[in-house]
């Protein structure tokens, strides 16, 4: 059993955040140079990966494939000279969606894969038609029978793919595989967040050519053969965003280092708009507070937009202002597991049709018993009992440890009161 589903975290609110961070790696650019690694020769060598349990499942569904891995004090060796025919069984690929996206990789290597159908955070329908709809124009043939899909192709071949709708995960999938294609693929209506600039750079320096990478349209030229390079993972712009908001609602003053105060644009300009003061320079953001924020209007967007990740964790935010807030999530369509859990703390929130969230602000939070969902969900209750007075204790602590890496120590340096504790010590103590 996994050990972290046996402890909660118990946060001590009413503290303001204080100090200078610097956040981890990021999870989702590392989970899309994990599915791209397959494609190199050799042995790739990657810094500042975050060791968050995500990883360390996508790790393991790497080694059924054959790549040999070691972690070595924040670096990760990864061997994919061999690149084997494996049977993997769902429980390994089910865990977290970005499996699916190695569907390509080992294709491209050996011609043909078998892979079970993904899962991830439950947070709505994430079909996976983009990522399959472009590996047939590349010239795969596709099956799915009882769950799982069978992938088969004697070579790909450049094609001209348009994306329905700009995903991240299919624009990253569909990028990295067409760099084994013979000729040239282009990708319209590509997404243009950070990470695909990422890997789109560790597929260059494994040899790759691509151009647009961080534009709508992306070239690639395929090449016969890629190689393992050395490559750090950037920090973790949604780690940064729950830190700057982590400084907002204790009214403390946070400043998130190492990172592109561009990838935190949309969030900066919500919480100025909310009356949140902040500041940036070269690598660096700082949010500062005394005071409660206004109430605003959010609506989640592909990047540039408002990122649907911080969605969750700015309603913890929202939840304290003055007014009336709305939020209207248009990425995913149930992602509003948080609500019941912070309306348990004392705030007033109602949800419409599963995309609509309307917030009263409260002057207060109390301390309580609540449950993330996902891992999102469970940041803003962290934040929320950050806040809060009296005691929180949050269950589902798995859920947060798939995306955030040393959270209690990180939120302690800043003056923060969070332990993790076994379970059935609160229960103990409870009696």
């Amino acid at each position: 059993m996994d050990m972290s589903s046996m402890n909660v975290l118990k946060v001590t609110g009413g503290r303001p955040l204080v100090g200078t961070v610097e956040v981890p790696g990021s999870k989702n650019a590392a989970l899309a140079i994990l599915s791209a690694v397959l494609l190199g020769h050799g042995t790739a060598v990657l810094h500042n990966v975050p060791n968050v349990s995500d990883i360390h499942i996508k790790l393991k569904l790497l080694e059924e494939f054959g790549a040999q891995v070691q972690w070595r004090e924040g670096t990760l060796f990864i061997d994919c000279t061999n690149v084997i025919d494996a049977e993997v069984g769902e429980e390994i690929v089910r865990p977290i969606r970005t499996s699916f996206y190695i569907l390509g990789s080992v294709l491209a290597r050996n011609g043909r894969v078998r892979l079970p159908a993904p899962g991830g955070c439950k947070i709505g329908a994430r079909p996976v038609d983009f990522h399959v709809r472009g590996l047939r124009q590349l010239g795969a043939e596709i099956d799915l029978e009882s769950g799982v899909y069978t992938a088969k192709a004697d070579e790909l071949i450049g094609a001209e793919i348009y994306l329905d709708y700009p995903s991240a995960g299919a624009t990253q999938h569909l990028m990295a595989t067409a760099c084994l294609a013979r000729g040239c693929t282009t990708i319209q209506n590509a997404a243009i967040e950070p990470e695909i600039t990422t890997l789109a750079e560790f597929l260059i320096a494994m040899g790759g050519r691509i151009e647009g990478a961080g534009t709508s349209t992306i070239t690639i030229m395929g090449v016969d053969r890629l190689t393992a390079c050395d490559f750090r993972i950037p920090a973790d712009r949604l780690q940064a965003g729950t830190f700057l908001l982590a400084g907002a609602i204790t009214r403390g003053d946070v400043t998130v280092q190492g990172v592109m105060p561009e990838h935190q644009t949309a969030l900066l300009n919500k919480l100025r708009e909310a009356e949140v003061d902040c500041d940036e320079g070269n690598d660096w953001v700082r949010v500062s507070s005394n005071r409660r924020p206004k109430g605003i209007k959010v609506k989640t967007m592909p990047y540039p937009g408002f990122p649907t990740d911080i969605q969750q964790p700015m309603a913890a935010l929202l939840a304290i202002a003055e007014g009336t807030s709305v939020i209207e999530e248009t990425i995913y369509e149930s992602r509003i597991g948080h609500v019941s859990e912070l309306n348990r703390m004392g705030a007033q929130i109602s949800v419409h049709s599963g995309r609509h969230v309307t917030i009263e602000g409260v002057p207060t939070l109390s301390g309580a018993t609540v449950e993330s969902s996902d891992l999102r969900a469970g940041a803003a209750l962290v934040l929320a009992g950050l806040f809060a007075e009296g005691e929180t204790i949050i269950r589902n602590v798995h859920f947060i440890d798939r995306g955030y890496e040393r959270l209690e120590e990180l939120f302690t340096s800043l003056g923060g009161n969070i332990v993790r504790v076994a379970s059935a010590e609160i229960e103990r103590s409870a009696t």
